[in-house]
């Protein structure tokens, strides 16, 4: 049987009007919508930038039935209403075997490639407001994560600062910036200072480049394999800007998660960024006090959110079990929903009960503030627990 179960990376799918109904008045006319083309739904912005079909975000379940049917075709009337009604969306959970989510948007991380900074911020703020209508239906199982746009630092330090009041439990930014402005660049001390000061997590979630598409060149192109195969690339680069640039030893308290990149990636990068710090002193530059390492940092700073790797439960004792956490990715295609407890018991099989208890949720409580002794939790099972 497995300990209390938290699902630190799920998703809501935001209903089709969110942003005609929200969305500031002055960018009401270039809003995201959903349009069918061809018998199926797609995302649009602007007068006609087509930026995603909804099948991969919407597909939960396919994947055990039919895995061949899977693509970003798609429609509406086809999404799990638990998407987006938090109603339904509790029962799911149930089903799943699971106790609280913690939740992300779904269209939502297609809007970090839009290239008007002004009508991203505009998207994410009408988004914010929401899903913390959504997270309070039951604030003790469903947890929140803004959006921020950090084109403008200082508007993004506003929307942080505005969303920590609204309730949400941590900040999502691009997994990449535009080249010129990575992690490692002065600017962004002001957000990594109030991020900690609030308390506020935050996050690299995959899909969320800030320029270019996600993947691929186009339809039946095998770069989208190829892309998809290889996309841990872009948040170990930016892991190790913010290392490297002393960000976690002038901000100790910070948080930061990696979110759907699974996990057997790190021990490289780890291995890699020790390395260099000790034997490329012309590369790395700056200097840790009181003789810390790169990989020091990650492990008192950084988790890591993942769904089935089993090589990465393996290399624990590299990756630390205290830098993990699962997530059950409902409702997208990739989900472990409605199996998760079933993997989750065939990947974790042999890891000792006090590991498996931080892994499957004692991590995300940590992290997120879930309140493992709290009645609404307990509800879910007996005490502690989750009923198989």
């Amino acid at each position: 049987m497995l300990p209390l179960v938290l699902s630190s990376d799920s998703h809501v799918f935001e209903p089709p009007d969110l942003w005609q109904t929200r969305i500031d008045r002055a960018f009401r006319d270039r809003a995201p919508r959903i349009v069918r083309i061809d018998g199926a739904d797609q995302l649009v912005i602007e007068a006609d930038q087509v930026l995603s079909g909804i099948g991969l975000i919407s597909n939960a379940g396919a994947r055990f039935e039919a895995p061949e049917t899977i693509s970003g075709e798609g429609r509406f009337e086809d999404v799990l209403q638990g998407g987006y009604d938090p109603g339904q969306h509790l029962k799911d959970m149930a089903i799943d075997g699971v106790a609280g989510e913690v939740l992300y948007p779904s269209q939502g991380l297609f809007y970090f490639r839009i290239a008007d900074t002004g009508l991203m911020s505009a998207i994410f703020r009408a988004y914010n407001d929401w899903i913390a209508e959504f997270c309070r239906s039951d604030p003790a199982r469903l947890k929140g994560i803004a959006m921020i746009n950090l084109d403008d630092v200082e508007d993004g330090i506003r929307e942080l600062e505005r969303t920590a009041r609204l309730g949400l439990c941590g900040a999502m930014i691009t997994e990449y910036p535009l080249e010129h402005r990575r992690y490692d660049q002065p600017e962004y001390e002001p957000f990594w200072a109030a991020a900690t000061a609030l308390g506020m997590p935050l996050s690299l979630h995959t899909a969320t480049r800030r320029q270019g598409k996600i993947r691929g060149a186009g339809p039946l192109t095998l770069r989208d394999a190829s892309s998809r195969s290889t996309k841990a690339f872009y948040p170990a680069v930016s892991l190790c800007d913010m290392i490297f640039s002393g960000v976690f030893e002038r901000h100790p308290k910070l948080m930061l998660a990696i979110v759907e990149f699974e996990l057997s990636w790190v021990p490289y990068v780890l291995t890699n960024m020790d390395y260099t710090y000790r034997e490329r002193q012309g590369e790395a530059i700056y200097r840790f006090k009181d003789g810390m390492r790169p990989s020091d940092f990650f492990h008192r700073n950084v988790v890591l959110s993942f769904q089935e790797d089993a090589i990465g439960i393996r290399l624990r004792d590299v990756i630390g079990v205290d830098n993990m956490m699962w997530g059950s990715d409902y409702p997208h295609s990739e989900s472990t929903f409605p199996q998760s407890r079933k993997i989750l018991d065939g990947i974790l099989a042999g890891v000792p009960d006090e590991e498996r208890a931080k892994i499957v949720g004692g991590n995300a409580a940590r992290v997120y503030g879930f309140d493992l002794a709290g009645a609404t939790l307990r509800g879910v099972g007996a005490p502690g627990r989750v009923r198989p």
